[in-house]
């Protein structure tokens, strides 16, 4: 299976991005988000996102971002989107000049979650796979692309057969900045099976 950026389609298509061989440019716009109700209230689904199909039960999706985010929230990752109650996103979220948050969230039938670790605000760049395993899913991140840590197993309810899976990148409050995408792969799954 090959990534190809031909295949590819937005979800709000930004105003400012170029895709330029096997790099992938997005300008964010202010109050752009992925999120659904919880704690929170709101609903938001207006993030730009860079998707392609498939129905491919396993496979591993490989990416690097490189980031200059300097908001609070500012992000930007990987993504799975079925629609606005369904979906998953992985990214580190800009919080201070101290720290950022490197999370991710799954959304089920309308409802978000926010899982996250601390990391320090000079990372700039970092490296994500994440793999399928049928309605299963790990994501991983790597600061070299050669050694990855999990950082969640999950399951998405509307996660059978065809998904929708990409880059994504917003600027919850008022923001912009620029991020790059590059080193796209698509893999056999390196997610192995269950002993």
């Amino acid at each position: 299976m090959k990534y190809e950026l031909d295949k590819l389609f937005w979800i709000h298509e930004p105003k400012d991005y170029s895709v330029q061989g096997d790099k992938i440019i997005i300008k964010t716009e202010p109050e752009t988000d992925f999120w659904q109700r919880t704690y929170y209230g709101f609903r938001n689904d207006s993030a730009p996102a860079l998707l392609m199909k498939t129905i491919a039960p396993y496979f591993s999706f490989v990416v690097r971002t490189e980031f200059d985010s300097k908001k609070r929230f500012d992000q930007c990752g990987v993504i799975i989107y079925q629609n606005s109650d369904n979906w998953f996103k992985a990214s580190i979220e800009f919080e201070n000049e101290e720290y950022q948050r490197l999370g991710s969230v799954v959304t089920n039938h309308g409802y978000s979650d926010w899982a996250t670790t601390d990391i320090s605000s000079d990372i700039k760049t970092i490296f994500y796979r994440l793999s399928r395993r049928e309605s299963d899913f790990c994501i991983e991140n790597s600061f070299d692309g050669l050694v990855y840590k999990q950082m969640r197993i999950f399951h998405l309810f509307e996660g059978e057969g065809e998904i929708q899976f990409g880059v994504y990148a917003c600027s919850p409050e008022i923001s912009s900045f620029e991020a790059v995408f590059s080193e796209l792969e698509l893999t056999e799954c390196k997610w192995e099976a269950h002993q």
